[in-house]
């Protein structure tokens, strides 16, 4: 590598901070603390998670052969995730908390005795050194190191010997993803080794009790382990992963989860549209998506949308359906018929006549979950839904609309055990909402499945007949007006250019950073403009990302640790790695300080609960600690959609069902804004669904995937919850970065969806690019009613400025975008 390039890629990593160094009065606050110096704050957050993070994890099979009691304590453990056990994934939501035990630390804690510490110590010798001839490898072929970023090892083969024969073992299966680098559809990532198979199938062979955990954050191929009977997806559920799994093997906890996205052969997952490409990346696959597509094409799946097992079986019953107006409503008696206690989820689904367009079999719109039932006992549970809430998209007259024909709504546990409750007949087309088609054609038509529909016996189902009148037609009219606050026009051109760009210094910004001096380890602040005073933001999603270890001076608290999470720099040549991860000179005598957050489930997890209260208690705990360490934006959650389990970053995000993303999103938002003056970022909008040159690749998908797949659950949580702020993603949209597009920007979330608040760029930084498309620019970002260019610098700040004077920019745009950030400081802090 030449040396020239090292000095380039060094100027990545600088943090962002203030152009200015102004001194700040600190105060310390005084915290109550348990023997050990944990504080009450911490204990209480992860006892208010340990009531629930059972209800994350899905038993895929079982047998009967647990839970195994509190008598037997011999257990043999085996597989990478015991000592290696995986909280959450690498990246911005890689959280910080006080401590994490692993697997086995948990197991030893509960009491077993580990009889197999010689596997784990012998495995421990193989994997540090598969580490460093993958380093070694993958450093020789890169042309570019940065494309190390965010990199994972495989899982190696190894033949190290293990004990075949007893009475209870268990392997644990884990795998890493993150962000910067998507998965690979090899062995020891999605595909399970050789080493791992041969494994797994001797001891469910050889001991009279086995059980498969897989402590991933997506799919992996199942594939030829049926002789396998126990399987539980654990998931990774922050700081009480592995005491979860203890609990649930011996039966103080239970599994009542179900998948949010479908797991099966990695064969089996369609490949209509592409993925990973540099440039462009066509969505030709339309509006089916995960179960969408198995479901209307008769795909047999390993474990379909919305399966899950207990340690319970249920019943459920249709009790009575209703039409109101455009609401349909049915009650649904669920009944546990098993020995243990349980709880069950309930899915509502609506098949669609596609009588003038193409549908997919069924989608979900809505779905409740019982509270604990004990053996013989039973609940009614509600489930309700409004037509014109999943109206489809007709793009040749820009409107959603109803088809005429017949609407069978269906309930079940899972999108393939489900049965009729209800038929909704529409005597002619209904016309919902007219907007306008506004986010371009991408060269290709959407894939229409080949398949006719079975005629479907619906004798004795209730059948009721929608009333036109019962739904009036909106129109969209993109009109509206924004103010612009009179203390703005007050500032010079120079203060209102800093309010619409992140705090900086002279030299360019991390992608991760570490850039607030507010609050130490946060991602980045606003401008200290006139009598503003900063608004901090962090990372998430999975919990609140702050900085462990700090100083404070008289400028402002600095953390200790490098500029990124060593996940992400983990293969980087260590003459780069270095500028990521040294540590910043920490001053003589400085008070080194401490503050510790609470990881919480990854995305994926708190969707598999199916509980959208757990959601709101997730979102509670996060929005305590930004209050609690003066953070005002949490930048997350994340619903972006698993378009492909290979997207690096799913875990972060819900599921492959929009309404699944939206919900849980908008539950998250209600719990965090429910605290004084801190509030969410939806974030990433839209269509980023893939880590694969993020920055510059563009997602080529039709208006009408768009708004029933990838706006979809942006649309919900704005109009459910409320956020406070929306970020846009690196990706373009047809060829059109989103957050330089008016159209995505201004005309569909500002006017059609209604939201208020602020939006944001993602963590745009000047990797440069040999593709087709060059990067966005901050004027024109602002010129497309965005709010804040992240994280900021001295050339994005002086392009405003220039802009301003060569008529590209107007006074009037700058001013509405700073009004926005003016007033959220204002409104916070006053």
């Amino acid at each position: 590598m030449k040396f020239f390039n090292l000095i380039v890629l060094s100027l990545f990593v600088y943090n962002v901070v203030l152009a200015k160094s102004i001194k700040k009065e600190w105060t310390s606050k005084s915290e109550k603390t348990d023997s050990n110096g944990i504080n009450q704050y911490e204990i209480d957050h992860i006892n208010t998670l340990d009531n629930y993070l059972s209800e994350c994890t899905v038993l895929l099979r079982k047998n009967g052969d647990f839970p195994v009691g509190k008598k037997n304590k011999n257990i043999y453990l085996y597989g990478n995730g015991v000592r290696k056990t995986i909280k959450g994934g690498t990246g911005s939501g890689d959280v910080n908390s006080r401590s994490f035990d692993t697997i086995e630390q948990a197991f030893t804690n509960a009491g077993f005795k580990i009889l197999s510490k010689d596997y784990l110590d012998e495995y421990d010798k193989v994997y540090v050194k598969a580490k460093e001839e993958f380093k070694k490898k993958v450093q020789s072929e890169a042309v570019d190191p940065m494309s190390l970023m965010g990199v994972v090892m495989p899982e190696p083969e190894h033949e190290i010997p293990y004990v075949k024969k007893g009475d209870l073992a268990v392997y644990v299966l884990s795998r890493i993803s993150g962000e910067g680098s998507d998965r690979k559809p090899n062995k020891g990532d999605i595909y399970l080794t050789d080493t791992e198979r041969k494994m797994i199938l001797d001891l469910a062979k050889g001991f009279k009790k086995f059980i498969l955990v897989l402590n991933t954050g997506g799919p992996v191929d199942l594939s030829g382990l049926e002789k396998v009977k126990n399987i539980l997806l654990l998931s990774q559920l922050g700081v009480n992963t592995s005491k979860t799994l203890v609990d649930i093997i011996t039966g103080d906890k239970y599994p009542s989860g179900k998948l949010a996205t479908t797991w099966t052969k990695y064969e089996d997952y369609q490949t209509i549209g592409g993925f990973g490409e540099m440039d462009d990346t066509d969505y030709k696959e339309g509006i089916y998506v995960g179960y969408r597509y198995f479901d209307t094409v008769k795909k047999d799946v390993m474990y379909p949308f919305g399966f899950g097992l207990g340690y319970t079986d249920f019943k459920f019953n249709v009790s009575s359906a209703k039409l109101v107006g455009d609401k349909f409503e049915v009650s649904v008696s669920v009944k546990n018929v098993g020995k243990f206690k349980g709880k069950e989820v309930l899915e509502l689904y609506l098949s669609k006549p596609g009588t003038t367009i193409d549908e997919p079999y069924q989608i979900l719109v809505n779905f409740a979950k019982s509270k604990e039932l004990k053996p013989n006992k039973k609940q009614t549970l509600k489930l309700s839904f409004k037509l014109s809430d999943f109206a489809s998209y007709d793009e040749k007259t820009a409107t959603y609309f109803l088809d005429k024909g017949k609407y069978v709504v269906r309930v079940g546990n899972s999108s393939r055990n489900t049965k009729p409750c209800g038929v909704i007949k529409v005597t002619s087309r209904i016309d919902v909402k007219k907007v306008q088609n506004k986010m371009g054609k991408p060269e290709f038509k959407d894939y229409v499945p080949d398949v006719k529909r079975k005629h479907e016996n619906l004798r004795g189902v209730k059948e009721f007949t929608l009333k036109s009148k019962s739904i009036k037609k909106q129109v969209v009219k993109y009109n509206s007006k924004y103010e612009i606050s009179e203390a703005v026009k007050a500032l010079s051109d120079e203060e209102k250019a800093k309010l619409v760009i992140g705090a900086f210094q002279d030299g360019p910004a991390s992608v991760i950073g570490s850039a607030s001096i507010s609050a130490a380890g946060a991602a980045g602040e606003t401008a200290r403009v006139a009598d503003l005073n900063p608004v901090v933001m962090a990372d998430g999603p999975a919990g609140l990302r702050l900085a462990k270890d700090y100083f404070v001076d008289e400028y402002g608290a600095h953390a200790i640790s490098g500029s990124m999470p060593e996940s992400m720099v983990e293969f980087i040549p260590d003459e780069i790695k270095a500028f990521f991860t040294t540590p910043p000179e920490v001053p003589e005598g400085a008070e080194i300080l401490h503050q510790y957050t609470t990881a919480i489930p990854i995305g994926t997890a708190i969707a598999q609960s199916w509980n959208r209260q757990f959601a709101e208690i997730c979102g509670d705990i996060v929005g305590s600690e930004l209050e609690r360490f003066k953070v005002q934006l949490w930048l997350a959650p994340a619903l972006n959609i698993h378009r492909s389990i290979l997207c690096g970053r799913n875990f972060e995000y819900y599921s492959e069902d929009p309404l699944i993303s939206g919900a849980f999103a908008s539950s998250i938002t209600k719990g965090v804004q429910k605290h004084k003056n801190v509030f969410v970022t939806l974030k990433h909008y839209a269509a980023n669904n893939q880590e694969t040159n993020r920055y510059l690749n563009s997602s080529n998908v039709s208006e009408r995937a768009l708004r029933e797949i990838y706006l979809k659950g942006f649309e919900i949580a704005v109009k459910e919850a409320n956020p406070k702020a929306v970020m846009t993603s690196y990706n373009l949209i047809n060829g059109v970065h989103t957050n330089e597009s008016k159209e995505l920007t201004n005309d569909i979330l500002r006017n059609e969806f209604g939201f208020k608040g602020i939006v944001m760029t993602d963590w745009v930084v000047g990797l440069g690019s040999n593709g087709k498309y060059t990067g966005p620019t901050p004027y024109n970002v602002i010129k497309a009613t965005g709010d804040i260019y992240m994280p900021g610098g001295k050339a994005d700040y002086e392009a405003v400025l220039a802009a301003l004077k060569d008529g590209k920019l107007s006074k009037e745009e700058l001013e509405m975008s700073a009004t926005r950030i003016y007033n959220l400081s204002k409104e916070i802090f006053n």
